[in-house]
């Protein structure tokens, strides 16, 4: 199972994408059963990529030069606990009511909600890491060489875990949407 660890992965095994031959990303929008709730939940994951990113870009203009450390500071903290607090919530949400739910809509592709949950799981290791480099971050505001360092090495860790994130939220992504669109999500929405 250490080849499906999120770290490692470049995607989900063919096994798991049974329902995603069936139901391919580019056909999902103009599905009879692509309803609010699915809509709404892949919002979320865009705002999650979204903050990420704004997080990415701030910190490379602070690095550069084109962004006060006050603002930066300011808008590092309000997203940086948007995100965090937003994650761990749609995490708890998938993991308890979700996935419980749409796992036995195929067996075909129930150890895929197995790898989803464990990315979560590992998920929270690396925003453990993003909150204490954020905070070593803000901590640091006082000396601009500092701080400056500070945002260098934060920079490189928010880079990895975006790249894991998305690996996470794709994977999530066409494992979840195709079950919704052959079953239905009674009860979710």
């Amino acid at each position: 199972m250490t080849e499906l660890a999120l770290e490692t992965r470049s995607g989900l095994p063919d096994a798991l994408r049974v329902l995603l031959a069936e139901y391919p990303r580019l056909d999902w929008a103009a599905d009879p059963g692509f309803n609010d709730l699915i809509k709404f939940w892949l919002d979320r994951h865009l705002m999650f990529r979204r903050i990420v990113a704004d997080m990415k870009s701030d910190a490379e203009r602070l690095l550069d030069a084109q962004l006060a450390p006050d603002h930066f500071a300011g808008r590092l903290s309000r997203y940086g606990g948007m995100f965090v607090n937003g994650l761990h919530e749609h995490h708890t949400i998938e993991d308890t009511y979700y996935f419980p739910q749409l796992a036995t809509q195929d067996k075909r592709i129930e150890v895929g909600f197995d790898i989803l949950d464990k990315d979560h799981h590992a998920i929270d290791g690396h925003l453990n890491t993003f909150v204490e480099t954020a905070n070593d971050v803000l901590q640091r505001r006082d000396d601009a060489r500092k701080m400056h360092d500070a945002t260098g090495i934060f920079r490189d860790k928010l880079v990895s875990l975006e790249r894991l994130l998305d690996r996470h939220l794709n994977d999530e992504e066409e494992l979840i949407v195709p079950v919704i669109l052959k079953f239905g999500a009674p009860d979710m929405g």
